[in-house]
Order: structure tokens, then sequence, then C-alpha cells
């Protein structure tokens, strides 16, 4: 599977950060952790921001990414040496190792566009858990319609980031056929003028989905949220949180 140039592109991964403050669902996965240690999986790390936290609270912490430029951000982190930083693909990847809990964060799951995908990165996140162990990611709830406010208008703002000053950045959605979404994300390097668009595609999963390919891959015991302050899913709800576990 290809990675977007949004996260394989260097320059642009070292402004990740800056374009992508902190988010309730960092909070919400830090907690869900709980006291450590325990051993834990970040499944799609990118930049390594959950990782090094939960490496902070005294957990033993694994990130895997496929993009080597966000893991070269993730490993240069303050507390990145605590973390153990893998290139890999979350469909095969074998890290030998069994974790207490595995997270997909940041709309990671909603990058796997086919069935076959989603079923290979579930199966392959139960091979990796623990006995007791949780999975824990969350895809956008596609009522919602969230993508209607993705315009270059609405989007916009500039952000100063370490060492190459301000940037600029937007996104744009040039593409609707549900359930996939096509976007642009656009950065303009202020300094230089340089402009950098990296096209990508989302899937919005319905629950419906999301909880058949769970089934299929033996999680059996799933808890749905709909929103970061832990309330339950609902037909209004703007996410799907889904906290899986499975009993064999």
């Amino acid at each position: 599977m290809p990675v977007d140039a949004v996260f394989a592109d260097p320059r642009l991964a070292s402004v990740y950060d800056a374009c992508n403050p902190p988010t309730p669902d960092a909070a919400f996965y830090l907690e869900l952790a709980g006291a450590g240690p325990k051993a834990l999986l970040d499944l799609g790390c990118g930049t390594g921001r959950l990782a090094v936290s939960w490496a902070d609270r005294g957990h033993a912490v694994t990130g895997v990414d496929p993009a080597e430029s966000m893991l070269a951000v993730a490993r240069s982190r303050d507390g990145g040496g605590l973390v153990r930083w893998v290139r890999g693909d979350a469909r095969d990847v074998d890290l030998g190792a069994r974790f207490d809990l595995i997270v997909m964060y940041g709309h990671v799951f909603q990058v796997f566009l086919d069935d076959r995908d989603v079923r290979a990165v579930l199966a392959n996140a139960r091979r990796h858990l623990a006995p007791g162990g949780s999975l824990a990611f969350e895809t956008r709830e596609p009522r919602a319609r969230e993508w209607e406010g993705w315009t270059a208008e609405a989007t916009w703002e500039r952000v100063d980031a370490p060492a190459v000053g301000a940037v600029e950045v937007e996104y744009q959605v040039t593409d609707v056929a549900p359930p996939l979404i096509t976007f642009e994300t656009r950065h303009r390097f202020v300094e230089t003028g340089e402009r950098f668009v990296s096209p990508s595609t989302l899937r919005f999963w319905s629950r419906n989905e999301v909880a058949a390919h769970l089934d299929a891959t033996g999680f059996d015991d799933v808890r749905w949220l709909g929103d970061w302050d832990g309330s339950a899913h609902t037909d209004s709800s703007p996410e799907i949180i889904a906290i899986a576990r499975s009993s064999g």
C-alpha cells in the first residue's frame, strides 16, 4: 500500500506536528492504557506523540508505521529513545511480541479502503494481543458527513513550525463517492514560497461494517463509544470508537 506524500515526504513529516496539534483522541488513548507498566502497541504511530506519552508513564511501548519520514520525527522526539520504533505495514508486520493494548488512532483505520485489507489488519492485531488484551481504534461516523467541512476556506491556517518558520495548510475535498472521500492536503512554506499538494483517500466505514469485520477476525466482545468524552455511540455521534477483545 503506497504511503501518502503528506506522511512520506521528509519536509512534510517535519511540520506534521505543527499542522496537527494534540486532539482529544490522544488524551483518550493515553488514559485508556491506565497505569503501567503494560506492553502497548501504537499501530500507525506517525510522529510518535502518543507512543512517547505512554512511555513517559512507564509502559513498554512499540510504535509501528510504514512511513520512514514519520518515524524519523518520532525517534527525534524528547523521550523517543524510550520507544521501540518499527517500520512496517499493519497488515502483516510480525513483531514477535504480545501486547496488553493495541491502538490505531488519528483515524488510521480509514486509510484501509477495502474489506481484505481491513480483515488483514484486524487479524494481525489479534495475533499480537496478549490474553485479555484489547484493540482500540476509531473511524469517523459517516452520517456526520464531516468531509463537508473540508474546504480550503474553512480549514486554512498558518502555523509556525520549528526550523522552517511559517507554514500555511489547508484541506480540500476533490471527490465524493461514499464511502470513499478523496481530498488534498495543501502546504505552502511561507519563507520559500514552496507548495506541496498531497492527495489522500479515506473510507468512511459504518458501525455495522466494522462490527462484521471484528466478528470475522475473532473479536467477540466490543464496546462502542461515540465521542472522546466516553459517551455511548448513537446515530448522531461524530465518531465510531471500538474497544474490542477476544475470548479465544
